[in-house]
């Protein structure tokens, strides 16, 4: 830490840190300390059940999720930030989920992949911090190493864990992403909000396709769409397919019914708005794909990640759901042969499903 960081005041520290985070277009900044002992419980309690399913990496680095500096020795302050990305001008959601021949794929991967837009922003944030008190100790986090990113901001007061396991705001919803910066700058930290929002409110519980919400503030990841589509490898449970509706990536019910995203604002990055079409897109369509298509479409976008096997796997699902038709049956039919086992398998579920009906 440099001699003039040592002269100034905390408070002069922070406000100079959440001035030049808002010029880099970060919605909102706050920062805390690395206490995380409460959100430490409620994360062996939700680990000791089970709920993480095949993220094996939620319990293999165990308290190092919980303990930052263990993490990064040195750290006693994490700067915390937050990033609308709803796309402005997309398709209704709603509409596209009541319309069985498109697919749904979640708001926040319509564009660039996040992981990216913001640790570029977290760097930048850095830097100028660097520039004006000089050399400091600091990493930067989006979605990645073991990091408690929603405990981290609702202890810096940027808002509450909601029943759904999502941070709320009462000004912004829930349609925002988080980023972290563990430094060891003694910065002045924020207050947590007094207490959660949702009241009574169970509109999350009940919207969930797939009950993943076992109870308040309680996800079983093993039963979420998100992790179904996303995080799983290999067969999806045939309990949950049906359920799955046209969900292809990832899914948004419970953002979707909060009462509090009506305060939501439109992102307003560039990198988020919607590309190749993915807030609407035709199942048929998607489902012709060949991995150059995936590719070359999906390169810098989040989805790049879960590869064509499962994207595949994921659309054959939804097209099990579609409404029976010759193109339906004719996609279907035309990767009954395909070199995946697993796109074979979801593909001959989802003629069956057609058979039936």
């Amino acid at each position: 830490m440099t001699d003039a960081a040592r002269i100034d005041e905390p408070e002069t520290l922070s406000r100079f840190v959440k001035d030049n985070a808002a010029e880099l277009g970060l919605t909102h900044c706050a920062i805390t300390d690395t206490d995380l002992g409460e959100h430490e419980t409620h994360l062996l309690n939700w680990l000791a059940a089970g709920f993480h399913g095949e993220m094996d990496y939620m319990q293999r680095h165990g308290t190092r999720r919980s303990r930052p500096a263990d993490l990064l020795p040195g750290t006693i302050r994490i700067i915390s930030v937050r990033m609308d990305y709803y796309p402005p001008q997309s398709a209704d959601a709603e509409t596209v989920l009541n319309s069985p021949t498109l697919g749904y794929v979640s708001r926040y991967a319509m564009g660039r992949d996040y992981h990216k837009v913001l640790r570029n922003r977290l760097q930048k944030l850095a830097a100028r911090i660097q520039e004006h008190y000089g050399e400091f100790g600091y990493r930067a986090f989006v979605d990645s190493a073991p990091v408690l990113e929603k405990a981290i901001a609702q202890k810096a007061g940027l808002g509450w864990i909601g029943k759904h396991s999502n941070l709320l705001s009462t000004d912004a919803g829930s349609w925002f992403f988080l980023g972290e910066l563990f430094t060891d700058l003694p910065l002045a930290v924020d207050q947590p909000l007094p207490r959660s929002h949702c009241g009574s409110c169970s509109a999350c519980l009940q919207a969930c396709p797939t009950d993943a919400i076992v109870a308040p503030f309680k996800v079983d990841a093993r039963r979420c769409i998100s992790y179904l589509t996303i995080e799983l490898k290999g067969s999806i449970p045939v309990e949950f397919r049906s359920a799955m509706g046209n969900r292809i990536y990832g899914c948004d019910d419970c953002q979707l019914v909060c009462p509090f995203n009506k305060f939501s604002n439109d992102t307003l990055e560039a990198d988020f708005s919607v590309r190749n079409e993915l807030d609407s897109p035709e199942l048929v369509s998607l489902f012709r794909w060949s991995e150059d298509d995936f590719t070359t479409r999906m390169a810098g976008s989040p989805i790049y990640r879960i590869g064509h096997e499962s994207w595949l796997r994921n659309i054959a699902v939804a097209l099990g759901n579609a409404p029976s038709n010759p193109d339906v049956i004719n996609a279907l039919r035309e990767r009954q042969d395909d070199a995946s086992v697993v796109v074979r398998e979801h593909v001959a579920w989802a003629l069956e499903q057609h058979q039936a009906s």
